[in-house]
């Protein structure tokens, strides 16, 4: 399945007339079994495409939320391998909804290339956002992937210009993921009267589905962005439930689908007037 899994889910959105909602959860945190549970119950909640992040040491792209998470889940021993053993987990009960598998670059080297890509193949991994990977140096785990159909899904920033898009768009399959705030998750808002211009943009040139992430924390934002993007990506706020869980000693599962659940329904809310049709 892979890219094809993204791309049925993006059509049969459309169909609805409405964006994505793509939580992101942490590999491992706050345990397996914990993270499991989250993971098996995210479409039930209303996770459209799961991002399931890889627990890293140097996370430079992450906010203090996202940090810690990958903290807990490196306590909990966990890495990629143990990440993609929970999406193969998954795809045990759930042929449907994609994986996203984001994260940073060194794991994956550490591994090499080919022998990741057949491991996230057979592991039920549809996608790879790789946060310190830049499209110049690429090629190579381009080449990994597409043996084995799973898309590289690139980031696009405020800052990139017509000039840089066009790179960042070359070898993009999926969705495009735009960053919708300068800086690190989850401290600026995303504001979707400034992001709607940079997604018709981003759209343009890659021809591709754009999921808004990065500043996205409240039910109200979500259903903001939903309007104007083809997916919304939430991230800090469900790992920061389960911060909140581990604090009160309570299982973090129903803490994370209950938020889950409050703002996939503010997405579901309201129409998009910018779903794409995915070829």
């Amino acid at each position: 399945m892979t890219t094809a899994r993204i791309n049925a889910r993006f059509k049969a959105l459309k169909a609805e007339g409405r964006a994505a909602f793509v939580p992101y959860v942490m590999g491992g945190d706050p345990s397996r079994e914990e993270a499991l549970a989250i993971l098996k119950g995210l479409p039930a909640a209303g996770a459209d495409i799961i991002e399931l992040g890889f627990p890293f040491s140097d996370p430079m792209a992450e906010g203090p939320p996202i940090q810690k998470a990958a903290i807990r889940g490196l306590a909990a021993g966990f890495g990629l391998r143990s990440t993609m053993d929970l999406a193969r987990e998954f795809r045990k009960q759930d042929d449907a909804t994609p994986i996203i598998l984001m994260g940073y670059l060194n794991p994956i080297e550490s591994l090499g290339y080919d022998a990741f890509a057949d491991y996230a193949a057979a592991s039920g991994v549809d996608g790879l956002i790789v946060v310190d990977c830049p499209p110049e140096e690429a090629a190579p785990l381009v080449e990994a992937l597409d043996k084995v159909s799973i898309s590289l899904i690139r980031l696009a920033t405020p800052t990139s210009d017509d000039a840089r898009l066009k790179i960042v768009v070359q070898g993009t399959s999926g969705f495009v993921y735009y960053v919708a705030v300068a800086g690190v998750t989850g401290v600026k808002e995303a504001d979707a009267d400034v992001v709607a211009p940079a997604v018709a943009r981003v759209r343009a040139a890659s021809g591709l589905p754009v999921a808004v992430g990065f500043g996205i924390k409240t039910p109200e934002r979500a259903a903001a962005i939903a309007r104007v993007a083809d997916a919304v990506v939430v991230g800090s706020a469900l790992v920061e439930e389960v911060a909140a869980a581990v604090a009160a000693n309570e299982p973090a599962a129903p803490r994370v689908l209950a938020k889950v659940k409050l703002l996939s329904d503010a997405v579901r809310s309201v129409a998009s007037a910018s779903v794409t049709e995915t070829v």
